[in-house]
């Protein structure tokens, strides 16, 4: 059987652009910060609870900056060939495919890894030689070493409220990252989000994000997250198609962040007093 490695020519980014620009009501100052970042081509880490825009904020500063955007969810089955790229048969013979991280390279695009923290050890170290001055990707089973686009950023994401001893981000790792904090928008912002991406009226909306605010405060007597305004958007999505505002709750807000028997009562307390 021959060997041999596909076309390595810089791939079409055109599948990867953002076409329509997202709807994102900037929280503090990180547009400005990712823009100045990304004119220093420095690595970015967004950190910030689950569902509070950070992967929107990533498709909107893509559309912002004309940059292709190639996004990788982060698991614990992630190997790094998954992100570099394997052999595969073809034809009676071996073939050099590409992964996204190598894509992104190449292109020069903005990758986005989304909870790099999921990710296994051993395979988020395949990225630090990205995001130091050296700029390059070593593609160890092809013998190849890829420089980086000069428009290429990597960009990484995670949740810190679900550290722990095993799946914290090592210091060699974070240290190579400038940090944007994220956290769920001011009442009225979130409410006009919720508004928007939800389709209810501002009264509606306004309930929504008091609702999660109280049950946020939750987390003092065990819940491991909040609703995110992610699920407040499902929620609203619901009672758009005529569910009723305490089914819809129930079903977007309560039951997708707990199976305790004792919290599930607390939060549907909560709903039935505020509908």
């Amino acid at each position: 059987m021959n060997q041999a490695t596909e076309n390595t020519q810089t791939p079409d980014p055109a599948p990867y652009m953002i076409n329509h620009e997202p709807f994102y009501l900037p929280v503090k100052d990180e547009k400005t910060l990712f823009s100045a970042a990304y004119n220093a081509r420095l690595p970015v880490m967004l950190k910030g609870p689950t569902g509070c825009g950070k992967t929107r904020f990533v498709q909107y500063m893509a559309f912002k900056l004309g940059r292709p955007l190639v996004t990788v969810s982060c698991h614990e089955d992630l190997f790094a060939s998954d992100l570099l790229g394997r052999y595969l048969l073809k034809d009676d013979e071996t073939v050099w495919v590409d992964g996204p991280l190598t894509r992104a390279v190449r292109m020069g695009a903005i990758c986005y890894l989304d909870e790099v923290m999921e990710a296994r050890k051993d395979t988020t170290v395949v990225i630090h030689p990205l995001t130091d001055d050296r700029r390059v990707l070593s593609l160890d089973k092809k013998g190849e070493v890829v420089e980086a686009h000069p428009d290429f950023i990597l960009v990484v994401s995670y949740n810190p409220g679900y550290q722990s001893v095993v799946k914290d981000l090592k210091q060699s790792t974070r240290q190579r990252f400038v940090c944007l904090e994220f956290d769920y928008p001011a009442l009225e912002g979130e409410a006009r989000i919720v508004a928007k991406e939800g389709g209810v009226d501002e009264e509606t909306s306004l309930t929504l994000v008091g609702l999660a605010r109280r049950i946020r405060n939750l987390r003092e007597q065990g819940l491991a997250e909040g609703a995110s305004t992610r699920l407040l958007i499902y929620a609203a999505q619901l009672i758009r198609e005529g569910i009723s505002p305490k089914n819809a709750c129930l079903a977007a807000m309560c039951l997708p962040i707990t199976d305790d028997p004792g919290l599930a009562e607390t939060m549907t307390d909560l709903i039935e007093d505020l509908f």
